[in-house]
């Protein structure tokens, strides 16, 4: 094997360790059972699962999915060792999550790692999953949720003039005071040049700022 097909083959292994964390932050279980090969395995013996196949792959990450409130992954590269068509290697995982139960935490794994070349790309032949520290210390933090989109302003007429002034007032003081807050925190515009035509500078003020 030529030194460049070695970097070409490490660059696509971590690429497909990547791809799995954002399948999995995507939650888009068909892609995430996608990279492994027909006879791939998934084995997190802490659960305890194991998956065997790209449909009990599918199926068990949609069944562990549906019980997150919300779940975080990052991957940090490990090791490869390239063996002709086959590999192995280990990934470097934190994650924190809370599930609809209440159950929460963060941990840091490994992922022990088997790959082998296809014609569609290195897939995963085995992913073991292993624990190396856990703190189910209750997170302080929680997962956005999606603002409420306004209500459109009524067209007119009849259906404007019941609907009141738009923005309503409690909108309107919530702007005004947003607008003032940036005011203050820009403070005084500086000194603009305007050009030689209209005789040089023209000093700002607070008051035609904004």
């Amino acid at each position: 094997m030529s030194d460049l097909q070695a970097v070409a083959d490490r660059v696509e292994i971590e690429a497909l360790r990547g791809e799995f964390t954002d399948a999995a932050m995507m939650r888009d279980r068909a892609r995430l059972a996608s990279l492994f090969t027909h006879d791939g395995a998934l084995r997190m013996p802490n659960i305890p699962a194991e998956l065997v196949g790209l449909e009990e792959i599918r199926a068990g990450g949609e069944r562990l999915q549906a019980q997150w409130d919300f779940f975080v992954q990052t991957t940090h590269p490990g090791t490869i060792v390239l063996d002709g068509d086959t590999a192995t290697g280990r990934a470097y995982i934190q994650e924190l999550a809370r599930a609809r139960d209440g159950r929460q935490g963060v941990n840091y794994t490994t992922y022990h790692d088997r790959y082998r070349r296809t014609l569609d790309g290195w897939k995963f032949t085995e992913r073991v999953y292993e624990v190396r520290y856990l703190d189910t210390t209750p997170l302080a933090g929680s997962a956005p949720r999606p603002a409420q989109a306004p209500a459109d302003r009524p067209a007119g007429g009849k259906a404007a003039a019941e609907a009141g002034p738009w923005p309503p007032p409690g909108d309107q003081r919530r702007i005004r005071s947003q607008i003032n807050l940036i005011r203050a925190a820009a403070g005084p515009r500086p000194r603009r040049n305007l050009g030689e035509h209209n005789g040089g500078y023209l000093k700002s003020s607070t008051d035609n700022a904004w």
